[in-house]
């Protein structure tokens, strides 16, 4: 009988079929941006990031406080997925049907 010889399979050393990753990396993304979207739509502004949403700054001798330049005071910002809503909404408005 002759002694049995290891073998290697073609298989292992070929890439494996990661298509149904990359779908599911593409649903997943599509689930974030519907997230942040949602989120866009039911909170609008969020915090100046200048001022962290106090609207003061300090003034440049550090003894007084002054309105932040950036939110003009209100603390609040407009978040990048709102203005894509915004955007969006504009553009559909202005569209005839």
């Amino acid at each position: 009988m002759a002694p049995l010889a290891a073998t290697a399979t073609l298989t292992a050393a070929t890439p494996s079929d990661d298509h149904s990753l990359y779908g599911w990396l593409i649903i997943a993304g599509i689930l974030w941006l519907a997230g942040y979207l949602a989120a866009c739509w039911i909170w609008p502004f969020g915090n100046c990031r200048r001022c962290h949403g106090s609207g003061k700054r300090r003034s440049p001798s550090g003894r007084k406080f002054r309105h932040c330049r950036r939110c003009d005071g209100g603390g609040a910002r407009l978040r990048a997925g709102r203005y894509l809503i915004n955007w969006l909404r504009a553009e559909f408005n202005r569209r005839p049907h």
